[in-house]
């Protein structure tokens, strides 16, 4: 329901936002441009007397002075019967410029305020106020329930993509955007009557005045009182009338001024109703504040983009969540299948389980787990495919399963299986599915088969289950998912080399570059146009022949390096693996790019500890190379035989050389060392435990056990600091891409 509440309000306002926020965006401007054209005495320096006194001396005709929140001085005047405005140096008096109104900035301001509409536009102005108030509380909702709780709130955010670019911005926004709605809203509640405005009465005119011959307007005492940063308007006496006084207006009140004794009339405080509407005005508009008009504008620039790919995520999300063919009656199903899922991921799993089982003869109902029903009287299985959100919670179409569970009558043949998705990256690694797994169980169902848990929906480790739960039912289930993926491009092999065979591990670097097209050179620089933006650390997809789902691999390049170079380990019966092992220099395959900003290394001066096995070091690498600031970063990494696979050897000596690499510690396992990377870093446990204390961050790269084996000896050097992995984790400072 949060979802809807946050995903309608976009879809029904966007365009009317985004002409909102880049209006505001442009208004945003008009602070700083005015106050870096304004001249600003110092506090205490000019009073309004001595401001007063030296426009005079320029302007005899002078009937107003005006200073603008940003500091502007207007003088408004009369000369040979004619009336000007003009802008002058608080200090000397003089003018500096004639003062008009910027028409552009008047244009953009009616188009902002009400899209040249009048009151209907001012209307529609205010709701979209509230739409926006509206987004930015169900967002902050959102992204504290994806990132766990509000304590885990600024902790790196997993995903890619538009998602990931949407939930990124509107972290950095939110409060921004939040403000300049909330005042908004309220100035246009004001407006309509919906909220009482402030009191416009002023002090009436004073009954008595002394009439006197008028005395030089730099001699009123009254006026020597206030500073210049207090004016706000200050009203001359019509000449010649000695009847008549000066109209004071400050930041504290209004009031009046005799021109012969110089004495304050009726000063009249400003009202707490009126200091808030004033402040009000401040906060949306950046008047007087011109850096938060700056972070206002900056914030408002989001919109668009927010707008973009929320849509875009919208529409992914309904796209994936089509209805299913062939779905039988649940009263009426042999088989049921529960999905939950938050981001209709798990969907696509749930759509290829449910066809196999349809074509398997099987009458298959599919459903969210919210609507789990009371019973169902013909079902005999029971599949549950689950995701995790945020710190162990359920995902959107499962939070109210749990409730439900408990009036679930299970007739006796019924028999279960649950199925994890999750990320191996981050805690709680499909606990809602194990929770799911554990309420059924003591509800008293009984297995059909012990619960499995995916990482990072692979399609192989899918398909695996399903060969194992077609055993179990005695049918054979094909589960071949492929989820949506980019557009390919071929890419051509221009160079590898091969490393490990002598101790079992043969591992390869290859480098690719795009397949020559139309005639263009091999090296052409445009070839790389084929393929978007990458780093090191990003994941090329590799798709293998017979129409397998694509494989994913680390890249050890980045655009700027005009090649796509990864790190291959050829696998026991590894399709994939295998198929890239046969390649010769000159053969193509089909592969496109995914990014993984995940898993990137600071870009400060903090110290990086890089940590590797195997082809691991391949990112890591990559990592290195493009460290061309020469920050502090030191490699562990560990292989088998420095004489056989010692990746990267000469390029890594290179680095050291240059000042690229501060520190590199190598182990091997099958030589007389006998040792593993773990080993390393607990040899500099000192050394490790100083550059962590200093602010350090920890990227892991490599197999299962290694990163598991590398989280223990970490663990072990950090408890001195009374710290863990999971609070590095918290600020960005342990990343790992463990397959």
């Amino acid at each position: 329901m949060l979802r809807k509440f946050h995903s309608l309000p976009g879809l029904l306002a966007g365009v009317f936002l985004i002409v909102l926020s880049v209006t505001g965006a442009v208004l945003a401007l008009a602070p700083t441009l005015d106050r870096v054209s304004a001249v600003i005495p110092a506090s205490g320096e000019v009073s309004i007397a001595e401001l007063a006194d030296r426009v005079v001396a320029h302007y005899p005709g002078t009937e107003q002075i005006v200073r603008e929140p940003s500091g502007k001085v207007i003088v408004y005047y009369s000369r040979d019967g004619q009336a000007g405005a003009d802008l002058v140096n608080p200090v000397t008096g003089e003018g500096t410029a004639p003062y008009e109104p910027s028409a552009f900035f008047g244009w953009v301001k009616d188009l902002h305020r009400a899209f040249m509409l009048d009151d209907a536009g001012r209307a529609l102005a205010g709701v979209l106020a509230a739409l926006m108030v509206l987004l930015c509380l169900s967002g902050i909702l959102l992204i504290a329930r994806r990132t766990g709780g509000w304590k885990n709130i600024l902790r790196p955010l997993s995903g890619s993509g538009g998602k990931r670019i949407h939930a990124e911005l509107a972290r950095f926004a939110v409060l921004g955007l939040l403000l300049s709605a909330l005042t908004g809203s309220y100035m246009s509640a004001q407006r309509f009557g919906l909220l009482p405005e402030a009191p416009d009465t002023g002090p009436g005119f004073p009954a008595e005045v002394s009439g006197g011959q008028p005395s030089p307007v730099g001699t009123l005492k009254a006026l020597g009182n206030f500073d210049l940063g207090e004016l706000r308007e200050l009203v001359f006496p019509y000449p010649g009338d000695p009847q008549d006084v000066y109209s004071l207006s400050t930041a504290g009140g209004s009031g009046f001024v005799d021109q012969a004794t110089g004495e304050l009339l009726q000063f009249q405080p400003r009202s707490d109703s009126g200091v808030l509407q004033d402040w009000i005005v401040r906060l949306h508009t950046g008047e007087g504040l011109w850096w938060l008009g700056l972070i206002l504008g900056a914030a408002a620039l989001t919109v668009p983009a927010l707008s973009i790919t929320g849509a875009t995520i919208w529409w992914q999300r309904r796209r994936s969540s089509g209805q299913l063919p062939d779905n039988a009656d649940a009263a009426q199903a042999d088989t049921i299948i529960l999905v939950g899922s938050e981001g209709n991921a798990t969907w696509g799993f749930a759509r290829e389980l449910h066809s196999s089982l349809n074509k398997a003869g099987f009458r298959v109902h599919c459903s969210e787990m919210n609507a789990l029903a009371k019973q169902y009287p013909q079902a005999s299985r029971l599949f549950v495919l689950t995701s995790t959100y945020g710190d162990g919670d359920a995902p959107a179409s499962a939070r109210q399963f749990m409730a439900r569970l408990k009036e679930f009558r299970a007739e006796k043949n019924l028999r279960y299986t649950v199925l994890g998705f999750g990320d191996r990256q981050f805690p709680n690694f499909c606990q809602f599915a194990l929770s799911v797994d554990a309420a059924l169980a003591g509800k008293g169902v009984s297995r059909l088969h012990a619960i499995e848990l995916i990482d990072r929906c692979s399609a192989s480790q899918f398909s695996e289950w399903g060969n194992r739960v077609g055993e179990v039912i005695g049918t054979p289930l094909f589960l071949n998912y492929c989820a949506l993926q980019p557009a390919t491009v071929k890419l051509e092999l221009v160079e590898r080399a091969d490393y490990g065979i002598a101790v079992q591990a043969p591992t390869s670097i290859f480098r690719f570059k795009p397949a020559e097209q139309g005639g263009w050179l091999t090296a052409s620089p445009r070839r790389f146009k084929a393929l978007p933006p990458f780093e090191a650390g990003d994941l090329l997809g590799v798709i293998p022949p017979h129409g397998q789902p694509p494989r994913f691999y680390s890249l050890a390049s980045s655009a700027n390096d005009e090649i796509v170079e990864i790190c291959v380990r050829k696998q026991a019966g590894g399709l994939c693996s295998g198929y890239l092992h046969g390649l010769k220099p000159g053969d193509c395959i089909d592969g496109f790019i995914r990014p993984n900003p995940g898993f990137r290394p600071a870009t400060d001066n903090r110290p990086v500890i890089l940590v590797g096995a195997g082809a691991g070091i391949g990112p890591l690498t990559g990592f290195i190379r493009n460290n061309t600031r020469c920050n502090p970063m030191y490699l562990y990494w560990g292989g088998r035989d420095a004489r056989s696979d010692f990746l990267y050897q000469p390029e890594l000596g290179r680095y050291l050389e240059d000042h690229r690499l501060s520190g590199l510690n190598t182990a091997f396992s099958r030589t007389d060392e006998r040792a593993y990377v773990q080993d390393k870093l607990k040899q500099d446990e000192l050394a490790v435990r100083q550059m962590v204390n200093t602010g350090a961050q920890i990227l892991v790269c490599g197999g299962r056990d290694m990163a598991a084996a590398v989280r223990q000896v970490i663990e072990d050097i950090l408890k001195p600091l009374h710290i863990d992995i999971e609070t590095l984790r918290g600020q960005g400072r342990y990343l790992e891409d463990v397959y």
